[in-house]
């Protein structure tokens, strides 16, 4: 069974369906220079409308890249601190919209 929502695939063939910011975390932690280079979080479907990629930077630290074609949004950051590059991309990735997931959020007072 895939991911219901999105899949996190490292350079190195690690998958994640679904990844907590934990999982997330352990992804990019295991990041290295040689021959495991990045991380791409998308939609688990054909054409995927936004993907997220955490990318090791030679310098030290990571580039990240979010883009949502749906919400015209393409951004490239630079971050040191992979607890904030987990928790954003965790963040951002929760304001994705989701084929059968609902938008809109009900409460009764």
């Amino acid at each position: 069974m895939g991911a219901q929502y999105y899949g996190a695939d490292s350079e190195s063939g690690d998958r994640i369906d679904d990844p907590s910011e934990d999982a997330l975390f352990m992804l990019i932690s295991e990041l290295s220079d040689s021959d495991n280079t990045f991380v791409v979080v998308q939609p688990d479907e054909d054409d995927p409308v936004w993907f997220a990629s955490v990318a090791i930077l030679d310098e030290g630290g990571y580039e990240i890249v979010r883009r949502d074609t749906i919400r015209n949004e393409h951004e490239v950051t630079t971050a040191t601190s992979i607890n904030d590059i987990a928790r954003d991309l965790t963040i951002w990735m929760a304001a994705r919209d989701f084929p059968g997931r609902s938008t809109k959020q009900v409460s009764e007072f």
